[in-house]
């Protein structure tokens, strides 16, 4: 942090040093001038500026190291000029090169974040700044060849000076000067190309009102595909290499993205409500998507699908595309006034890309995906002690990205499903035609949504959203019984008496014995009809998944597996899974065997990976070690076994991803590295670039001796430049040698070394694999400890990441006790990050506890 007066070349700037976070003149006291962009400071602006512009020019560089020079015009009116503006720029003293304010140049304390402009310089109505400036590199995510901005959600104000704030949309008009060779997109269309030697300058045309996140551009070596949809051209840039790879997947992007906006066009009723939509797929993008206006961001792996995509992943890729596509509505048309309704627009983007995707998934049973994507990895967080509401009070944005997590993503859509429910579907939407309508282009809150909502329903939504959104937790449901009869009954685990409404169903097992009972949980208990088994493995609790809790559930439940349909097996593994982690019940070994059964015979692949994903969990972390050095050989030869009768390429690549993942005898490696080094042909296997580098990771790390060698070769082999890249990032973690990985780990605390974030994640993962936890238990400590800065320079996903790919795959005494004694030793820590790591050691607590129980002896396991 500098705070500083900066002298630039084309004025005089007096130098002096003042304390950051004082205000920076007695005329500011009114608004403190401290760090990062303050409510109190967002409010003051929004209330006084509207008009907002700006006009940014941008020189870069080929060479990634070399500074990008700038300028920034910013023109607006002003209500009131009588006390000085703050400008926010997160950049150190010498980065601003020179202002001016209204044609005057000018004198301007740079202080704690910001520029403050004194009220003299201010005109009460039109002004205009005008900055000169190196543009910071926090937020340009810089790459040899290309680079991308990504400036949610205050991360505008990292690269150049601006009002970064959700509640100023304001409209951009971007120049940039690239190499010649580039291409660029950005939120709206290029208008003109002007070529000078070596270099070129690119001007975009006026965009609509934006937010300072939603503003982006990409600029690099970059293919570009572009197609008429419709009365839309859609242009693609990317990077990759694989001619064949793109053949096979471009149809399917844009066709799903013409789908996305069409359905959207005729749910919400307004037409798309930008200038175009183009996409970048961008390698190693920290997310999977963002929602730019005009240039929507995907991590470009995450829409090349390999050759014998799973039903799982094409899922998954026409979920994130109809997420970010839904963004153009919600978020977007209609953004948040304050990141504290961030889930606002994550929660919508999640809930319509529910709905988007079934048209073009008439096969699917939906209900299934729904609940597998949604209910375990917001029970993750809900479960846990680090537990947060969906709606979270947020007092200043630097600390915005840790709102984020499973509990928006996730928990908000089953909520948002609970609502849609309780209001009947076209109530519902329309209540969200108003509220896109009232507030197009501008802003708008929660409360201003279940006010129009509000309207269409006779029950209390205001009552209702207190619990379900402004309140941390699941309920517990509890079966008691009473003769013939029982009571379902739903109550609060933290004792305060809060109930949730929803609706769900109980069916009887086996299915068809007797109707299935739809239930309205209104009150804290419900009575089962008489003729109901009032036993729990008689009965399968919400049996569709749209309920949301701890259910009663017995692993005696599973013997009628096999009449079950998939949505009610799904509620039950999850059901079941939860059971066994809160209580303890079903054992780890048995419900190890009890999933064994199951993915032998099922062929239904979403189905297949929620079991799996728990499987997995089980093998490394919840059972001894000796126990899964028993229980491998025969559970590796029934997964080949698997494999070789599918009869699907899709197939057969969810059972290999999961043999070679849990694959520890030397047969079952020999067997793998014969398939990698192509000794060893599987019928219906082929195996990607990027699929046989996953490979490589594993074989590394489980054939130490052969690392060096394997790697060595699988570079050489490699094609893609930006994997290439990846694979030499990786190489120091995945060695056999302790001590280079030690200099690997402490290599990690210098931020330069941070910069390609989903490259630093892979990393930590194999670092802490759950076969060398012993050399990794030492990293534990210091990695906590850099946990603040993380925070501080890493975008918003990363020190969840963090934090997960170094606690994921512990569970000893010691790991537990580093991580409690951390937290004990300082009392007063950030409340935020307290609660991230709260959750992410969840896993590890309870593995720990329940370790010790995983025996057959103890949970009823075959020996």
């Amino acid at each position: 942090m500098y705070d500083a007066i900066l002298r630039g070349p084309h004025l005089a700037l007096s130098l002096m040093l003042i304390t950051t976070g004082l205000a920076a003149s007695d005329r500011a006291a009114h608004i403190p001038v401290e760090p990062g962009v303050s409510l109190e400071l967002a409010r003051h602006r929004a209330s006084l500026i509207s008009e907002l512009e700006y006009g940014l020019e941008l020189s870069i560089p080929r060479d990634a190291a070399e500074d990008i020079p700038g300028r920034i015009s910013i023109d607006f009116l002003l209500d009131d000029a009588s006390q000085p503006l703050q400008v926010d720029f997160r950049e150190s003293a010498d980065h601003l090169r020179s202002a001016t304010i209204n044609g005057r140049e000018a004198d301007l304390e740079f202080t704690a974040e910001h520029i403050v402009i004194p009220s003299e310089l201010l005109n009460s109505g039109a002004n205009t700044l005008h900055f000169e400036f190196v543009a910071g590199s926090t937020s340009l995510n810089r790459n040899p060849d290309f680079l991308y901005t990504l400036f949610v959600p205050d991360r505008a104000r990292t690269a150049f000076p601006v009002f970064d704030q959700p509640d100023l949309k304001a409209r951009w008009n971007l120049s940039l000067d690239v190499p010649e060779d580039w291409t660029a997109i950005s939120s709206a269309p290029a208008l003109e190309t002007e070529q000078t030697g070596e270099r070129k300058r690119i001007r975009f045309g006026t965009s609509e009102r934006l937010s300072t996140y939603l503003f982006s551009f990409a600029a690099g070596s970059f293919q570009t595909v572009t197609r008429d949809i419709g009365d839309r051209a859609m242009t693609v840039v990317h990077r990759e290499t694989d001619a064949a790879k793109v053949a096979r997947n471009i149809d399917d992007i844009y066709a799903l993205h013409a789908a996305a906006v069409a359905w959207l066009e005729d749910y919400t009723g307004i037409s798309f409500p930008y200038q175009k939509l183009d996409i970048a797929l961008l390698p190693a993008h920290p997310y999977g998507g963002m929602e730019h206006v005009g240039a929507i961001q995907y991590r470009a792996e995450s829409l090349w699908l390999d050759e014998g995509a799973s039903d799982t992943q094409l899922l998954g890729r026409a979920s994130l595309i109809a997420h970010e596509v839904a963004h153009m509505w919600f978020g977007n048309l209609v953004t948040m006034r304050w990141f504290d309704d961030v889930w606002t627009k994550e929660v919508f983007a999640n809930f319509m890309a529910a709905k988007i995707v079934n048209p073009s998934f008439p096969a699917i049973d939906h209900d299934l995906n729904f609940l597998a994507r949604h209910h375990p990895r917001a029970y993750a967080v809900d479960r846990s002690a680090g537990a947060n509401p969906i709606r979270q009070p947020l007092g200043n944005l630097n600390l915005a990205g840790q709102l984020y997590g499973a509990i928006i993503y996730n928990k908000a859509p089953i909520m948002m499903r609970q609502l849609e429910l309780l209001l009947g579907e076209t109530a519902f939407r329309d209540g969200l035609r108003e509220y896109l309508r009232r507030f197009s282009h501008a802003n708008a809150s929660w409360p201003e949504l279940i006010a129009i909502l509000d309207r269409e329903s006779d029950e209390d939504l205001k009552t209702w959203s207190e619990t379900w959104v402004n309140s941390a937790g699941r309920p517990h449901f509890q079966l008691l019984r009473e003769q013939n009869r029982g009571l379902v009954e739903q109550r609060d685990p933290e004792g305060a008496g809060r109930l949730w409404p929803q609706r769900f169903t109980i069916e009887p097992v086996p299915p068809g014995t007797q109707a299935p009972v739809p239930h309205e949980i209104t009150r804290s208990g419900i009575a089962l009809d008489a003729k109901l088994a009032p036993a729990e493995e008689g009965l399968l609790f919400n049996a569709r998944g749209y309920g949301y809790g701890l259910f009663p559930a017995s692993l005696a439940t599973l013997s009628h597996w096999q009449d079950l349909e998939p949505a009610g097996l799904a509620s039950l593994l999850i059901n079941l899974n939860e059971q066994m982690l809160e209580t303890g019940q079903p054992g780890p070994a048995a419900y190890l065997e009890a999933l064994r059964d199951i993915v032998m015979a099922t062929t239904n692949q979403l189905l297949l990976d929620l079991a799996f994903d728990q499987l997995r969990h089980i093998y490394w972390m919840l059972i001894p070690d000796d126990l899964r050095s028993r229980r491998a050989p025969g559970l590796e030869a029934q997964l080949w076994k698997a494999l070789d009768q599918s009869d699907t390429e899709s197939l057969r690549k969810v059972y290999f991803d999961v043999l070679a993942d849990i694959s520890v005898t030397a047969p079952g490696l020999m067997r793998l590295k014969a398939i990698w080094a192509g000794d060893l042909l599987v019928d219906r296997l082929p195996l990607s670039e990027r699929e046989l580098v996953a490979l490589t990771i594993e074989l590394a790390i489980k054939l130490p001796a052969s690392a060096e060698v394997l790697l060595g070769e699988q570079r050489q082999r490699t094609k893609n430049p930006d994997e290439r890249r990846r694979l030499a990032f990786l190489m120091a973690p995945l060695s056999a040698d302790v001590s280079t990985r030690d200099r690997f780990f402490a290599s990690l605390a210098e931020v330069q070394n941070r910069e390609t974030e989903s490259w630093v994640l892979d990393a930590l993962a194999i670092l802490h694999h759950p076969l060398r936890h012993r050399d990794s238990e030492r990293y534990i400590l210091p990695s906590l400890e850099l946990l603040e800065e993380i925070q501080a320079t890493g975008d918003i996903f990363f020190p969840t990441g963090w934090l997960r790919s170094t606690l994921g795959h512990h569970s000893s005494d010691e790991a537990v006790e580093t991580v409690q004694t951390f937290l004990e030793r300082r009392p007063g820590y950030n409340a935020q990050l307290r609660m991230k790591l709260l959750q992410a050691a969840d896993p590890m607590l309870r593995a720990n506890r329940l370790r010790d129980r995983a025996t057959p002896a103890r949970d009823g396991a075959i020996p």
